[in-house]
């Protein structure tokens, strides 16, 4: 299954660069841990395909909204600014 990836380059707020991910996909059951286990897994083929990940989250619909799960301060940030474009596509 090929899913969608953000992979861009944001600015901390001391302005220091760090490299984002953000996958589009949701685990099957939607619990916490297993959100957390398929994040982990996915920030890993990223990092397995050459792209450097600091942060990492996955972006999906719920109840018609896009939510967003993974580090806090990215989640944070994306709810703010929304969902980038997609730059790359893996396979899971």
């Amino acid at each position: 299954m090929q899913i969608n990836l953000a992979h861009i380059l944001e600015r901390a707020t001391d302005g220091t660069p760090v490299n984002v991910a953000v996958f589009d996909a949701r685990s099957n059951s939607g619990s916490q841990t297993d959100n957390s286990r398929l994040l982990a897994q996915l920030a890993m083929k990223a990092r397995g395909a050459g792209l450097r990940v600091d942060q990492a989250a996955l972006a999906f619909t719920e109840s018609g909204r896009i939510k967003f799960f993974g580090t806090k301060t990215l989640v944070d940030h994306l709810a703010r600014s929304g969902l980038p474009n997609w730059t790359h596509t893996i396979n899971a």
